[in-house]
């Protein structure tokens, strides 16, 4: 893999991170139909990092003031118990996704990449997704989610693990599912995303340094990493303004049409 191929996942990682569309399928079948040099998990992990520092400097606020009431150096007491039962319900709902991935990460690198499995997910999640925002109440705010909520998304993040499915698309369906506003659910969604990347990231380390420093592909991985992240952060403003007047649908539509196309070229390729 060369910079320019980095550039270009990294960007593609940034994009389908935050729109409902899966990262880790966009990139799996990049991979495959572009004809790249198959990336390791470490370098996908270092996209995801990219990703992970778009969520820090998106959601700041979010996260300094949650910080500040798990510390206890929030001055206001109501206040402080909200933020701190907002965190208790990340930290709970991170749980499923991290066991999903410390199980499954062999299929997650193998099986569950093949441009057939991908097409499926896609199309099969991307149902959900239109189901949800249709039959969806939307009558919840951020401030109404509770801890069964944010299990159940939780559980529903840990389908991710699959190329396809989309980390974002099957917590947003859920939290739609649940009767979440479209806003609701996408800020929980995204808030979510920061402690199973940042678990992911932590375990890859030794991988990434090996492969990035040791190997000598470190301005690879480096460049990778701005591309996601700056791609990340132009996405993220990009559905926060769009969710206040659109729906899913069109994301919904696109998954049929990219599971459709996959499908026919690897048709056309027997």
């Amino acid at each position: 893999m060369n910079i320019i191929e980095a550039i270009i996942f990294g960007t593609i990682q940034g994009a389908a991170e935050f729109l409902p569309i899966s990262s880790s399928g966009h990139l799996a079948l990049a991979h495959y139909f572009l004809g790249a040099q198959a990336s390791d998990l470490a370098f996908d992990v270092a996209l995801h990092l990219g990703t992970l520092l778009a969520i820090l400097v998106y959601f700041r606020d979010d996260f300094w003031q949650m910080g500040k009431a798990v510390l206890g150096l929030h001055k206001q007491h109501e206040e402080t118990r909200r933020l701190q039962k907002m965190a208790f319900f990340i930290a709970m709902a991170t749980v499923p996704g991290a066991l999903a991935g410390l199980l499954l990460e062999k299929p997650a690198e193998t099986y569950f990449r093949h441009p057939a499995m991908v097409a499926a997910a896609l199309a099969g999640a991307g149902l959900l997704l239109l189901l949800a925002d249709r039959a969806g109440k939307r009558t919840r705010n951020f401030e109404k989610i509770t801890l069964g909520n944010a299990l159940l998304i939780g559980l529903s993040q840990a389908c991710a693990i699959i190329p396809g499915v989309s980390r974002s698309g099957s917590t947003i369906t859920c939290g739609l599912a649940l009767g979440l506003t479209r806003q609701a659910a996408v800020r929980f969604s995204f808030l979510l995303s920061a402690p199973i990347i940042f678990g992911a990231g932590v375990h890859e380390i030794p991988e990434i340094i090996k492969n990035g420093l040791l190997d000598g592909q470190a301005m690879i991985y480096l460049s990778g990493f701005l591309a996601a992240a700056i791609s990340g952060y132009l996405f993220i403003s990009f559905i926060m303004q769009y969710i206040r007047a659109r729906s899913f649908a069109i994301f919904a539509y696109y998954r049929f049409l990219l599971a459709a196309l996959v499908l026919i070229a690897l048709f056309l390729e027997r």
